[in-house]
């Protein structure tokens, strides 16, 4: 299993620094990262509808598919042209179209289930998990991928690295400590492997990889940028160390309560892509409430 997940990892790490890389060089439309995250969003989609399709519920997996897109699409809109690419008032700016597209996808899955009723006991199921995969997938996407310009275009893989390296340094930590000194079960009913260990790993884990990421990458992105202050790091990757674990939680609620051990079988040794990203996506606006909040960009 350990290997793998090494394995996958050498495959995937290199080819999202390639795309990365490409994004930032093409400028703030950010054309790559909006291809990357539509796959994102119709893969997310597949694998929620297979999660909650039951006797009960069966929810479509080309309209809450359209409607995920859309929203995540609609996240780009004031990123086109290249005068509104600037900090965070364009990435705030961004959010009232994807709200707008959010209310507009409520009516056409409402609309949707009243066309097609038939008998009570399938409408009011089948709703919920269409709302479910919506917001899951699309608004959080939508809302995680705005890190990219939060800080300024030319910071915006700086602020997205930061949320990347500190979940994934947390989940890291948590999977070190939780292995090596773990006994006191968190919740043994909704997740058997978590352990309290394991949580002060997470929490450890992202604090350094935040800390290391913000104090070294910064005078990479722009000539001159000073690195971020070292408590505010540490605080930014704590949190999401927390957040992150606790994301991970909230998506093992989903698979425990339709029975699955994974969301899919599509990464082995990961499981399926929400496996992958549940602590990136959950992390994701609080990330990018953080970076609104915190004193991070020392370069403006």
């Amino acid at each position: 299993m350990l290997g793998w997940r090494l394995a996958i990892s050498a495959i995937l790490i290199p080819v999202l620094i390639t795309v990365f890389v490409f994004d930032h060089r093409t400028g703030a439309a950010a054309y790559y990262l909006l291809v990357l995250c539509l796959l994102l969003a119709a893969r997310g989609v597949y694998e929620m509808t297979c999660l909650l399709r039951s006797e009960t519920a069966v929810p479509s997996k080309w309209l809450t598919g359209v409607c995920a897109l859309t929203i995540v699409l609609s996240g780009w809109s004031t990123h086109w042209e290249p005068s509104a690419a600037s900090g965070m008032r364009a990435s705030l700016e961004a959010l009232g179209p994807a709200a707008l597209v959010f209310s507009l996808s409520v009516l056409v899955l409402f609309l949707k289930g009243a066309l097609v009723y038939r008998e009570p006991g399938r409408s009011m199921p089948t709703l919920g998990a269409e709302l479910l995969i919506v917001s899951y997938v699309g608004v959080l996407l939508c809302v995680t991928a705005q890190l990219r310009w939060v800080a300024g275009a030319q910071a915006g893989y700086l602020a997205l690295g930061s949320l990347v390296i500190a979940a994934k340094s947390g989940d890291i930590g948590a999977y070190t400590l939780g292995r090596m000194f773990g006994k006191r079960k968190m919740v043994p009913r909704l997740s058997p492997g978590k352990t309290w260990m394991g949580a002060i790993g997470a929490v450890l884990g992202a604090g350094v990889g935040s800390v290391t990421w913000l104090r070294i990458a910064p005078p990479f992105f722009g000539f001159g940028w000073q690195p971020c202050d070292w408590f505010w790091s540490a605080a930014f990757g704590m949190t999401i160390g927390v957040v992150g674990l606790l994301g991970d939680l909230c998506e093992s609620l989903i698979k425990r309560d339709v029975g699955k051990k994974d969301s899919a079988d599509l990464l082995p040794g990961f499981g399926g892509l929400l496996d992958l990203l549940d602590s990136v996506l959950y992390a994701g606006p609080i990330a990018y409430l953080l970076w609104l909040v915190f004193p991070l960009a020392t370069w403006t």
